[in-house]
């Protein structure tokens, strides 16, 4: 399958300001063509390309004031090979973290799925969250967590996948979150999913039901939002003037899905 992924990112910095950016896709998806550019006036940035242990790539540089204008596309040729999952790994998604409280949704977790385990048990979880929270775009924060959304019942993609991550970790699976382009999506943003380590392997959870998850292309993976952010920065201001994405199924490649992703099938990140 064929996917076209773009970003663009228009941002004024009001001083000096180390910039992180996690916008391309992820090692070691496999790219017929890509280009990533940073651009201030006349003036392109050289950024150093930082590769993590997921294999999430972080582009980082130091931004001089002014508007910088930043745009990133590829084109994915084919499905990405597996990687392997270490036992330090499925060790550090059984963890609680910043946006995914397992331990304090134990006890709801525990009383909710007992009795339930491996596939039956991560089907279960999605359509929990998939029925209990709400799609509000524009009404949660970017500090709300797994909790916060538990008790408001709204929220975005990365909410839904902090719900997810931490009803499995507190049921002793481990799960962890994955930023991705996802051809179709609407509305169209960066996406969030959760996946699920079962038997061996991590199989995504999307409990907004919104995207194809045969689909999706990963750009970073982590214990949750903190770790995927497609822009971190320290030392000054930076303010976001525009952001648009867009990722589709290449039309003349003649591979798109024939029918729609039913949220039940196993499916793996491609």
């Amino acid at each position: 399958m064929q996917r076209l992924v773009t970003a663009e990112l228009d941002l004024e910095l009001a001083a000096s300001v180390d910039l992180v950016f996690q916008i391309a896709t992820a090692q070691p998806v496999p790219l017929g063509e890509e280009q990533l550019t940073f651009t201030q006036g006349d003036r392109v940035y050289t950024a150093t390309e930082i590769v993590d242990q997921s294999g999430s790539r972080l582009h980082r540089f130091l931004g001089e004031p002014g508007p910088l204008e930043v745009r990133y596309r590829a084109t994915v040729s084919g499905p990405a090979a597996p990687g392997r999952t270490s036992d330090l790994e499925t060790i550090t998604y059984l963890r609680p973290s910043r946006y995914c409280q397992s331990d304090e949704v134990f006890a709801q977790a525990r009383r909710q799925f007992r009795g339930l385990s491996g596939f039956e048990l991560v089907e279960a979880v999605s359509s929990f969250v998939a029925a209990s929270v709400t799609y509000t775009p524009g009404l949660s924060l970017g500090t709300d967590s797994a909790v916060t959304t538990l008790m408001t019942g709204q929220g975005v993609c990365r909410d839904y996948a902090h719900v997810v991550i931490a009803l499995l970790r507190a049921m002793d699976v481990p799960a962890r979150y994955a930023a991705c382009y996802a051809p179709g999506l609407e509305p169209m943003d960066f996406h969030a999913v959760a996946e699920a380590f079962v038997d061996g392997a991590w199989y995504v959870v999307d409990a907004t039901r919104l995207s194809d998850r045969r689909s999706l292309v990963r750009i970073a993976t982590g214990r949750d939002a903190a770790d995927c952010a497609f822009l971190s920065y320290h030392g000054g201001h930076v303010g976001l003037t525009r952001l648009r994405v867009d990722a589709w199924v290449d039309p003349d490649a003649g591979d798109a899905a024939s029918s729609a992703d039913d949220h039940v099938a196993l499916v793996q990140i491609a």
